[in-house]
């Protein structure tokens, strides 16, 4: 027998009067796999879950929930890795799974038309056969969908050279809290006023419900070829990130690994990485063939004069899929090898890379935590996956305090606390540290401009200045210095 809950009869009749059954959730069973997203250390159960497969329905929710002022969180794919997507007690789930389908492929304007429970990759196969695809490719991709995209402001192994997700759309369509249908952008390059739909783009669900995405394709590079470097010293291999840069040479994908996620991708996909390395650079070099030729020769001598130990060129299409396949699969590898772990999200200028690896390296010692690092060396963007057991008391909290370490030194270094994954409920704090209380109340009041009830993803992203100050009192309290404009409140 279904386990029931106490829920809101008038709200759930008001709901089934225009919504299947199916699509109005409220058992516990059926409830569960909406309790958390990626980041699986918070979890909590809504109120309900509704499953709308029309714009008009999506409307129809948002107004009914804005008359009884019942918080409402958008949930796309549930790979989200920072708790943007974790539900309310109190509150309606709202899923965009059934939002599926590819609208348009225009090819002549290169550009595509989705809703927003597109997967990612699903646009670059629908786009493939006309030579075109979509250059954001987070390592989710195969899974994630494009509206959390948006949401997040998501990037991946080529955002380097082409851009995170606010580079590569065009126009939304959004719908409020009032359940007010908005287009945000243009199918042109620009649209008159104020730039929305940068503002929208990584908004995390607090300022309107997407149902629609105009994307940017490109067309296939006449050539892509990788270069692996391996390195005997992981701070020589984030020097020759910044050799490559100097050098005016801009790849398609840079990326870092070290040992411990180079043995767990292998591992997992049998890559063919050098097991012996203490960190693996693999550089994506594209465009014409002659293009190409004369960037690989440049990056290998630029590697081999920067200390790398072995470098090697994919020979063919099929073993640079490989090469990136071992990275794009390093998350899922990593937790084969760990019964947790603790993913973060850091950005810093290229310059501070040998600094921060080498400071994440000490902490790993103190905390006796292994730390997996895999990240978007090109760009700075860092993601440390902390190795933890969550069954061994107190674990956590250690595991969480040394991610708060690692966010708050991307900040002192002059990065911030996330890149692509997300402020959501994991950063709220560090959000504290980041930006001061003028800023933060600025934060909020673009938030009520859109959302003046509050009722969008509450309690996300944007702390209040009082958590900030209890936040500073606990810092002081722990020995740690809080942001100086913390004082005052």
């Amino acid at each position: 027998m279904k386990q029931r809950r106490k829920t809101n009869p008038e709200l759930l009749g008001a709901l089934r009067s225009f919504l299947p059954a199916e699509s109005v959730l409220d058992d516990i069973e059926d409830v569960r796999p909406f309790e958390c997203d990626g980041l699986s250390v918070y979890k909590q159960l809504p109120m309900l879950v509704v499953l709308p497969e029309t714009v008009e329905q999506v409307q129809r929710i948002m107004r009914l929930c804005y008359t009884r002022k019942i918080p409402v969180v958008a949930r796309g794919a549930g790979t989200g890795l920072s708790g943007g997507a974790l539900p309310l007690e109190d509150g309606v789930l709202l899923s965009l799974a059934k939002f599926k389908r590819i609208i348009d492929i225009d090819v002549d304007n290169a550009m595509a038309t989705v809703q927003p429970g597109v997967r990612n990759l699903a646009i670059s196969e629908a786009a493939a056969p006309h030579g075109l695809y979509y250059a954001p490719d987070p390592s989710s991709q195969i899974a994630c969908t494009i509206g959390g995209n948006v949401a997040e402001n998501s990037g991946g192994v080529h955002c380097l050279k082409y851009g995170l997700t606010v580079h590569n759309i065009l126009m939304l369509k959004v719908i409020t809290m009032e359940g007010e249908l908005l287009t945000i952008g243009s199918e042109t390059l620009d649209s008159p006023g104020y730039d929305l739909l940068a503002l929208m783009t990584g908004s995390e669900g607090m300022l309107g419900v997407i149902v629609e995405v105009t994307v940017k394709l490109l067309a296939r590079p006449e050539r892509a070829q990788v270069v692996l470097a391996a390195f005997d010293d992981i701070e020589l291999a984030g020097e020759a990130v910044g050799a490559i840069i100097a050098a005016g040479i801009i790849p398609a994908g840079l990326e870092m690994m070290d040992k411990l996620a180079i043995s767990a991708a292998e591992d997992f996909a049998h890559a063919g990485y050098p097991r012996d390395a203490q960190a693996i650079l693999l550089c994506e070099l594209d465009g014409t063939d002659a293009e190409v030729s004369e960037y690989i020769m440049a990056v290998r001598n630029l590697l081999t004069a920067g200390g790398a130990t072995e470098v090697r060129t994919a020979t063919d299409e099929a073993e640079r899929q490989l090469f990136w396949k071992g990275r794009k699969s390093a998350f899922p590898a990593v937790g084969r090898i760990s019964p947790d772990y603790y993913c973060m999200d850091g950005t810093i200028p290229r310059r501070q890379l040998s600094r921060v690896l080498k400071q994440i390296s000490a902490w790993s010692a103190e905390y006796g935590l292994p730390v997996a690092n895999v990240f978007h060396a090109g760009d700075g963007n860092l993601h440390p996956l902390i190795l933890f057991n969550g069954n061994k008391a107190g674990e956590l909290a250690r595991t969480e305090e040394f991610g708060r370490r690692i966010l708050q030194l991307c900040v002192e270094v002059g990065g911030t606390i996330t890149g692509e994954h997300g402020v959501g409920m994991e950063k709220i704090d560090q959000m504290c540290v980041q930006f001061k209380p003028v800023e933060l109340a600025q934060f909020h009041a673009i938030k009520a401009a859109f959302d003046p009830a509050g009722l969008l993803n509450p309690g996300k992203a944007v702390p209040t200045l009082h958590r900030c100050a209890e936040f500073g009192a606990m810092q002081v309290h722990h020995g740690q210095l809080p942001h100086p404009e913390l004082e005052r409140f």
